[in-house]
């Protein structure tokens, strides 16, 4: 599982609709835009663990301008948006392949299993998100700039 973490002062994901009008899904003021993937392998586990690792990441700055405090210590909020292309393999040529990405069935499952632990943890009005397999349109303000890549391998066994 990956999730590329975003440190800001305001972000949102509009749905981009058949007419091409566009729906507004979800919007933060200070906090984390969390664009996350989900790979063939992830479970539970990889959920669990990214959800604490999200609560718990310390890249918000203390009164001594040191980064020291979590979204959780700031009261802030998370913004998640799906992001299959975070598995894009380029291994030759100029076309990412997204073979290592898990199916949507998967994915959308575990996707959503992250959002609701994450609003357990946070509470529900501090996580907002965008719509699986859609077309959506993310505006953010980096604050910083701020970016961090958390990775988890699969603890799952194989065969």
């Amino acid at each position: 599982m990956r999730i590329l973490l975003q440190r800001v002062s305001r972000a949102s994901v509009r749905v981009v609709l058949e007419d091409g009008s566009r729906e507004l899904t979800g919007t933060i003021a200070n906090g984390l835009l969390a664009l996350v993937g989900i790979r063939e392998s992830d479970t539970l586990e990889e959920v669990r663990w990214m959800v604490e690792k999200v609560a718990q990441i310390r890249i918000f700055e203390d009164n001594l301008g040191k980064m020291n405090l979590s979204v959780e210590d700031i009261g802030g909020s998370v913004l998640a948006v799906s992001q299959f292309t975070l598995y894009g393999d380029l291994p030759k040529g100029n076309r990412p392949s997204f073979i290592r990405a898990a199916e949507p069935g998967k994915a959308e499952h575990l996707y959503n299993q992250f959002v609701s632990q994450l609003r357990t943890r946070l509470g529900e009005a501090r996580v907002a998100e965008g719509r699986f397999r859609a077309k959506m349109v993310v505006e953010l303000t980096n604050d910083g700039p701020v970016t961090i890549m958390l990775e988890r391998e699969s603890t799952a066994k194989s065969g």
